[in-house]
């Protein structure tokens, strides 16, 4: 049995969190918000703030929205930094910028401490299940010290390389991600303006070498119109810009990032930032002035 921390208890925070509690560790946690009455009942720890977190664990959990409350959390004021002491090991399990982790590992090795980054895919379901694939970055020790912590969280955990290498993972997923969602939203659209029935087209198209996960769950929901998210499109907006900004750090060029992130943007202006992200169906149904439910022109 260890002693964990885990800091950011939100829709992916608290289910993980849950699965480390009932793996057997005492659970210090904080949270802007507080955290959920269901799980101090289960027996994990409140702590005024992150700094009395890092004090009270071995291993340090984060499960944040963005590059800048990673920074705040690890470096601000009563943050994770003030509670360390030598041995201790950061896991950074939110998606942000490969850049800024490597960064954020440094000044936490220059601590004497250990830093992993390990975001995760597989939505609110997956960390409800324990399911999710985690991408790692960190030196092998570390992670083998860190790996039974992350087996019960998830089920296909791969150490990817070094610190960061595990958010260029994240960002790589993201980019495939939005673009597959693009083109099976173009192909749908294209079917159903042309008097083709939207569902039995993905049906056809399972069978073939265009066949995807995507198709078969975000087709379904574009044909079904059921954007509930799922995964936010604003939060898809986020990893995004973390792929475009960090490309242009690199000179890397990702000119259908840039388009996908358009089409979310018009996603937005049709008040959609909280649709799921299988909603960027909508921006191009918007274009086309035909929706994937309408009948053909043409036809009564």
């Amino acid at each position: 049995m260890s002693k964990i921390g885990f800091i950011g208890l939100g829709v992916m925070g608290t289910p993980m969190a849950q699965h480390l509690l009932a793996g057997g560790h005492t659970l210090y946690v904080h949270s802007r918000s507080g955290p959920p009455k269901a799980l101090l009942d289960a027996g994990a720890q409140a702590c005024a703030d992150a700094a009395g977190v890092a004090r009270q664990s071995e291993v340090i959990f984060l499960m944040l929205p963005d590059t800048p409350d990673v920074e705040r959390v690890l470096f601000g004021e009563h943050g994770v930094a003030e509670g360390l002491s030598q041995g201790k090991t950061v896991v950074d399990m939110s998606s942000i910028s490969p850049i800024e982790t490597r960064a954020f590992a440094e000044r936490i090795a220059a601590l004497g401490c250990d830093y992993v980054d390990g975001p995760v895919s597989g939505g609110e379901v997956g960390a409800k299940a324990a399911t999710l694939s985690i991408m790692a970055g960190g030196r092998q020790e570390v992670f083998d010290r860190v790996l039974p912590l992350l087996q019960l969280m998830g089920k296909n955990i791969t150490l990817v390389g070094g610190v960061g290498d595990g958010q260029v993972a994240k960002v790589a997923n993201q980019v495939i991600v939005a673009l597959t969602i693009e083109a099976v939203g173009e192909a749908l659209v294209l079917a159903a303006k042309a008097g083709a029935d939207p569902a039995r087209v993905r049906e056809a198209l399972m069978g073939g070498f265009a066949s995807s996960r995507i198709l078969e769950v975000h087709g379904e929901r574009m044909i079904k119109r059921t954007f509930d998210p799922g995964f936010r499109i604003d939060l898809h907006q986020k990893d995004l810009n973390l792929a475009l900004s960090t490309a242009h750090k690199l000179g890397v060029s990702l000119p259908n990032t840039a388009s996908c992130q358009q089409l979310f943007n018009v996603c937005g202006a049709l008040g959609g930032a909280r649709w799921d992200h299988s909603g960027l169906v909508r921006a191009l149904e918007h274009m086309s002035g035909h929706a994937i439910g309408d009948k053909p022109p043409g036809k009564a």
